[in-house]
Formats: C-alpha cells, sequence, structure tokens
C-alpha cells in the first residue's frame, strides 16, 4: 500500500514568504555551503583519469593478416557505431546530386568551376574545382579541406595549395568546411551537432558526408586516377583528412597539418582538446586517433605538425605518439618509408604557409609522380592569382539546412516509443532498464570520509567527501538545527552549485529536514577547472555520459543516505534545467533509497533544447546521445511512479505536456498531481 510521505505538504509557494525567513540563518546558511571540502584541483585530476582508463590502446599484432582483419574491424564499428547512426544511415543512402554552376578563369593553366553538392537531404556544400586547361589520361586528384578559418575556401593558403596542385596537373577540390566560408551561421556552430546526438542521430554525419561526396565527386572525374586520390589540410582542416583517409580507403596520400593528436595527449595538453566533430561521441569506444593514424599503412602518410604552434597540437606533444602508433602497422606492410611527418620551424606558428606546402608537393612528387624528373617541389608564385570571397561565392538554395534545422525535423517523432495510455509495471520495468543504458548507469558503492564538523548559529553541519566508486569523489554538506530530530531528509543540488542554494536549504531546514547539499560531477566545487565541457564531450567520446554519471552519482549517495538513517523518507531537491533532468533519472534508477522529487526550473520536454538552440559548450548534460529518441520529461517523471515526482511553477507549455501524468498515477491507485 502507498503510504503519503512527510514531505508532501511542503510547498514552494507556502514557505517562501519572506516573514518566515529567518536573515541570520540565512546567512549562517550561505556561509556553511561555501565551504571548500575538496582540492580545487581534484575533479581535473579525477575527470582525466576516467576518460584514461577508458581510451583504447593500439594492440601489438605479429601478423598482417590479423592486423587487416582489426582494421577492417574498426571501420565497420566506426562507420555502423559512431556516424551513421538513427537518420543519418538513411541520409547516407540519399542519392547523389550536384550542381554545376559558373565557370571563371582562374590563371593561365587552369580553370575554376563552381559546384554545389548535397551531403545529405536538403544541405549542400559550395566547392570550387581547380581543373587543369590540358587534360589527357588519368591525373592525380586531391580533396583540399580547411579548417576554423572563417574565410572558409576563399583562405590565401589555400588557394595558393589549390593553383600549385592544378599547374602541376592535378584536379584539386577546394570543399568549405560546415560552419565556415559560406556556411559560417549560427546553424553551423559546431556545438550545435550534439543536437542530433540527442535524437538518436550522429551528428558526426553531416562532416562526413560532406568529405565522403567531396570524394564521390573528385572521382568521378573522367580523369581521376583512382589510384592516386589525396586529401590534405590546416587545423579542423587536418582533422578532417585523418578522419576520412583513414575510413574510406580511396584515399591513397593524405597530408593531415596541426589537425589532431591522440586522446591520451589531449588529456595532458588541454590546447589540443577538441571540439565536438573532433571528439565524436563513442568514438573511443571503437578506436583512439593513434588507431586511425596506423590505418593509414600502407597508404602514403604525411604527418605535418608546427613546432611552435599557438593553437593546438604543437609537434612536441602531438607528433612522436602517432609515430610509434602506426610504424608497426607500416613495417607490417614493408612500406614504412611511406610514413613520413615534417615538423615546421618557419614560421613554426599554426600554418600551412610556404614551407608545409612544398613538403606536401615533395611528396606528391615521390608518391603520385614517381620517376618524373620533371617534377618540381619548389612552390610556383601565385599571389596575383588569389580571389576575393566574392569572386569565389557559390549560390547555395535559401533554405539550406544546418544542424539545428535537421535537429528540428526529427524531434516531431520522438521519443519513438510514447507513454502507454495506461499504466503498467512491465513498461516501467522495461523503460528502466532502457534508461540505464541510455545513459550507461553505474551501480557505484560509497566511501564516506567525514570532515571536522562546524556549525554557525543555529545550523550544524557535518562535512563529507563521498568516495564514490572507485573514480570520484563528490562533497557533501549535511545541514541540520541545532536541537532538530529530521525525520526526512532532503538532497539538495542546484545547476550553479550548492552555494546558491541557500534559500532553498532555508526552507526545507524550516520544514523539519535533514539537508545534504551536493555538488556532483561537473557543478559547483566539482566543476573541471580547466576546459570543463570539452572533457564533457571527452566523457562522451569514451561511452559514457555527463548525466549519467550526475544521476549515478545522486543514486548511490541516496542509497547511502539511506543506510546512515534507515527510517528517513529521502527526497531529491533540483534547481534548474540541468540538475532536474539528472534528478529525474537518477530517480527513475533508484527505487529503493529515493522517496520523492522536486524540481524547480525543470524544461517542460526535451525538445526544448533543440527549439531554444541549446549548445553543447553550455549545458553538456541535455546531449546525452539518443535521450531524447528513447524517453521524454513525461516518460522519465512516469518511471518515478509509485513515487512522488513535483515539479514547482510549472508553465503552460509543462501542464500541456506532462498532463497524462496525473491519469498515470490513478491508474496505479494514487492521487497525485505532479503539477499541483
Amino acid at each position: 500500500m502507498y503510504r503519503a510521505l512527510p514531505f508532501v505538504a511542503v510547498y514552494f509557494s507556502s514557505l517562501v514568504n519572506a516573514s518566515f525567513i529567518c536573515a541570520d540563518d540565512r546567512e549562517a546558511i550561505a556561509s556553511l555551503l561555501k565551504s571548500q571540502l575538496i582540492d580545487a584541483q581534484l575533479p581535473q585530476a579525477q575527470v582525466e583519469a576516467f576518460c584514461e582508463a577508458r581510451i583504447p590502446g593500439v594492440p601489438n599484432v605479429g601478423s598482417l593478416q590479423e592486423w587487416e582483419q582489426l582494421t577492417k574491424k574498426w571501420r565497420a564499428e566506426m562507420l555502423d557505431k559512431v556516424i551513421f547512426r538513427g537518420a543519418a544511415a538513411d541520409w547516407r543512402k540519399s542519392p547523389q546530386n550536384v550542381e554545376w554552376l559558373e565557370e571563371i578563369e582562374g590563371g593561365p593553366e587552369y580553370r575554376i568551376k563552381k559546384l554545389r553538392y548535397e551531403i545529405l537531404p536538403g544541405l549542400w556544400v559550395p566547392a570550387l574545382l581547380y581543373e587543369p586547361l590540358k587534360l589527357s589520361g588519368k591525373v592525380p586528384v586531391v580533396m583540399n579541406v580547411n579548417g576554423h578559418d572563417r574565410d572558409g575556401k576563399a583562405a590565401k593558403y589555400k588557394q595558393i595549395r589549390c593553383i600549385n596542385q592544378a599547374k602541376r596537373g592535378m584536379i584539386a577540390l577546394n570543399v568549405e568546411w560546415l560552419g565556415m566560408g559560406q556556411l559560417n551561421s549560427g546553424g553551423f556552430v559546431h556545438y550545435r551537432m550534439n543536437q542530433l546526438d540527442l535524437c538518436g542521430t550522429g551528428g558526426i554525419a553531416p562532416f562526413y558526408l560532406a568529405m565522403e561526396r567531396g570524394l564521390d565527386v573528385l572521382l568521378s572525374h573522367e580523369h581521376a586516377d583512382h589510384q592516386r586520390v589525396g586529401v590534405a589540410g590546416l587545423s579542423g582542416g587536418g582533422w578532417q583528412t585523418i578522419f576520412i583517409s583513414s575510413l574510406d580507403t580511396r584515399v591513397t596520400l593524405t597530408n593531415p597539418v596541426a589537425g589532431y593528436s591522440s586522446f591520451v595527449t589531449r588529456i595532458h595538453n588541454h590546447s589540443d582538446l577538441g571540439d565536438s566533430e573532433q571528439t565524436p561521441c563513442d568514438m573511443a569506444t571503437v578506436a583512439d586517433y593513434s588507431h586511425l593514424t596506423a590505418m593509414m599503412a600502407p597508404r602514403a602518410t604525411l604527418l605535418t605538425f608546427n613546432v611552435a604552434d599557438n593553437c593546438c597540437f604543437a609537434s612536441g606533444h602531438a607528433l612522436q605518439p602517432l609515430v610509434d602508433a602506426a610504424e608497426p602497422a607500416f613495417r607490417l606492410y614493408d612500406k614504412v618509408d611511406r610514413l613520413a611527418s615534417h615538423v615546421n620551424h618557419v614560421p613554426g606558428t599554426h600554418n600551412f604557409e610556404q614551407d608545409n606546402r612544398e613538403t606536401l608537393y615533395r611528396m606528391f612528387g615521390k608518391h603520385f609522380y614517381a620517376g618524373d624528373a620533371s617534377f618540381d617541389a619548389q612552390e610556383i608564385a601565385s599571389d596575383d592569382e588569389v580571389k576575393t570571397k566574392e569572386e569565389l561565392t557559390v549560390p547555395l538554395p535559401s533554405a539550406n539546412a544546418d544542424f539545428n534545422t535537421l535537429a528540428l525535423g526529427l524531434i516531431d517523432e520522438l521519443p519513438r516509443e510514447r507513454l502507454p495510455a495506461k499504466a503498467t509495471a512491465e513498461w516501467i520495468d522495461s523503460a528502466r532498464q532502457r534508461l540505464a543504458q541510455v545513459v550507461n548507469a553505474h551501480e557505484d558503492e560509497v566511501d564516506a570520509e567525514e570532515l571536522p564538523a562546524q556549525s554557525n548559529g543555529e545550523i550544524n553541519a557535518k562535512l563529507w567527501k563521498l568516495n564514490v566508486g572507485d573514480e570520484w569523489t563528490v562533497p557533501v554538506i549535511e545541514l541540520t538545527k541545532a536541537n532538530a530530530a529530521p525525520t526526512a531528509t532532503s538532497i539538495v543540488i542546484a545547476e550553479s552549485g550548492r552555494a546558491s542554494a541557500a534559500e532553498t536549504v532555508q526552507r526545507l531546514l524550516d520544514a523539519g529536514h535533514r539537508v545534504l547539499a551536493v555538488d556532483p560531477f561537473y557543478i559547483g566545487e566539482s566543476q573541471i577547472p580547466s576546459r570543463d565541457f570539452l572533457f564533457a564531450l571527452l566523457v562522451g567520446a569514451v561511452g559514457e555520459r555527463p548525466v549519467g554519471i550526475q544521476a549515478s552519482q545522486l543514486a548511490a549517495i541516496a542509497r547511502w543516505t539511506k543506510q546512515q538513517h534507515p527510517g528517513a523518507d529521502i527526497q531529491i531537491v533540483a534547481e534548474g534545467e540541468r540538475m532536474s533532468l539528472a534528478a529525474l533519472i537518477a530517480a527513475g534508477l533508484e527505487t529503493k533509497a529515493i522517496d520523492r522529487v522536486e524540481l524547480l526550473g525543470s524544461l517542460a520536454t526535451l525538445k526544448q533544447v533543440v527549439e531554444q538552440n541549446y549548445t553543447v559548450n553550455e549545458k553538456p548534460e541535455f546531449f546525452c546521445f539518443g535521450l531524447l529518441e528513447a524517453f521524454d520529461i513525461r516518460e522519465l517523471a512516469a518511471l518515478v511512479a509509485p513515487r512522488e515526482v513535483r515539479f514547482i511553477d510549472a508553465n503552460e507549455r509543462m501542464k500541456a505536456e506532462l498532463a497524462p501524468l496525473k491519469s498515470w498515477y490513478a491508474d496505479l491507485g494514487l492521487e497525485h498531481d505532479p503539477l499541483r
């Protein structure tokens, strides 16, 4: 039989009246909540260790046959389990559409053809084809990709590279990168690709399709030599270069320039931590970038890094681990001479200037023009042929899709399995198992370390460092009023950290509760001090989920609290959209230790993440892969039943979205309105 909990009558609206607030208590609470319990660098050290422990190493392989079996497996899993998930699998099957547009004069030896190609339904990428005027037979083709440069395909150093390729008889494709150049728009901000992840569709897929279909364009040229296919790019273009080259074996020569390093290298060199596309969800469950480098064997590979790089991937730390990973694979093929590296000293900063370009030309001479004594790797002066952005602009459809519009097109059909009309234990059990899988929940034990207690006026505080599992330390402040005998316990979490929750803590103490103010992973005192959201992305890349870590920690702390206070009812009180989501998931997963949930400022629906165009750097917890595909707020709240969940200050959208919950509780024989 369901029994009413002692805190059912505690409502926010009746407790915030100023006449009930004791200023002295508020100041005491606020002061205690600011106590420092853990070293400021501990969250950094723990998230680094957590991620590094999950990054696979390149295995030692004794035979070429075994190596080729492994690389075949890695390629298949990267494509199927990382890139082409959800709607992306259908995008890849869509027909290839290429539209050839204006042709403009290049230089005395080549022309420039403008084109656009559709990488998935409704999303077009502009490109330029540098084509020698005199073509006969089959010639090398090169796809040139660019990085985080607002000039995009019009960047001078990129134009000169393409011009020099054309003057040497190659067909050069200069493709625009999503978010740069002509595609520089708010909807293409790279941190919005994770909106697709939330919907269960690979956010990395549009990036890959832009490259894959660029190669399709090049190789469809009647003069394309399929045995001489190159890719080259700087920075984000260097990332694109290794990503497509390692996974698409049509590429026979690759030159990534200052574009990537191993995930392990990045953990210890924070300048290398990559954006969303460089850290795609679940990538490291299959392969690290050291694997991708080794997977180039036996194809021609030139790794270029800069000695004093002022951006990222400096040669001193980035290059050697990649060479060490790749050399054994090239040795299996007896083709170590095809693995080359270059360290740039002039200018030595983040660049693809003349020294780096001429090193690429020498690579072309060695592998594309072997035996041709007339091939000259010295750069051909072409500055007077560089064109303006306007001259190189390619017309695009006015309604060109972007990350946000793609996600908006997906959310109407989500979640795939809606809340059933009638509550059943079978649905709840099945849904709970699915939720645990989606967030990758862990059922950890707590090893508690009690610190010296504090008090301030009528407020007493026990200070705890709770070691959750073997990997996390969560700071907790347990507050009670002097001479109180609490029968209920509230675990309080706040989006801005526990120090911001003094008002909520006070109203709960005034209601007779014991309060545990908790800063879970990524929040408050547990905030990662350096590149926090980039580490949140890396957590996703190694197969974990930030919100899953938070929810697992809360569930573990609730179980520990239940052991400490066996007769007490335990509720989680969450402030803010992000912590409300973590609390809902924790309560959905932990059925015995969490008796009730109260949410202040929750989203009405996860679709608001897409509708309000959130980015992963702002609210990383929301972008749990496939969460909206499987559950919305309504379904998550239903998993708490028959325990109570209460949404405070519900707005009209919330009332509409969550209205079915009242009948859900009624089906279970309960009279509870979550929105009252």
